[in-house]
């Protein structure tokens, strides 16, 4: 219960920041961690708030499976931790669907994770997605299509 009303009043927090989020009826962003579990949630959440992490990918599979609409660009999202405590206010910049192959050097860098390498990137989440795929039938695959998501921090907690 406490991490919803400190969510809340970090949100309330951040309405100020723009002239059309202080209309009662501008919804609160959801509020979600990064990774897997909470020690990911942790660790990758100070990543974005020190300015390191910058982007974040996911199969487009699990989009599917959950029928869930993809990122787009001006989306906010609220980044808590892995006890649920809110960390940032970010926004979407920028989202492309390429294939696990495709994803660039530049992009591994802006994930922040690592040494920041494409080859730790494609190792790190080839093991992620391997672990994580066949919870919703799927198998990792070079061509495996992934929804890579850029943002920004607009406010820290």
């Amino acid at each position: 219960m406490q991490q919803a009303a400190d969510i809340l009043a970090f949100w309330n927090s951040c309405r100020g920041l723009r002239p059309d989020w202080q209309h009662a009826d501008f919804p609160m962003p959801e509020a979600w961690g990064f990774g897997a579990d909470p020690a990911m949630a942790d660790r990758l959440g100070a990543l974005v708030v020190a300015g390191i992490k910058t982007a974040t990918c996911s199969a487009l599979w699990e989009y599917e499976h959950d029928n869930s609409p993809l990122p787009l660009v001006g989306d906010l999202g609220i980044v808590i931790d892995g006890c649920g405590a809110p960390l940032c206010l970010i926004e979407t910049t920028d989202v492309r669907v390429q294939t696990f192959e495709d994803v660039p050097a530049d992009f591994a860098y802006a994930e922040g994770e690592d040494d920041r390498t494409l080859a730790s990137w494609r190792a790190a989440h080839w093991d992620f997605f391997a672990a994580f795929l066949p919870r919703i039938g799927r198998v990792p695959a070079r061509d495996m299509p992934l929804v890579c998501e850029r943002f920004a921090v607009l406010a820290v907690a």
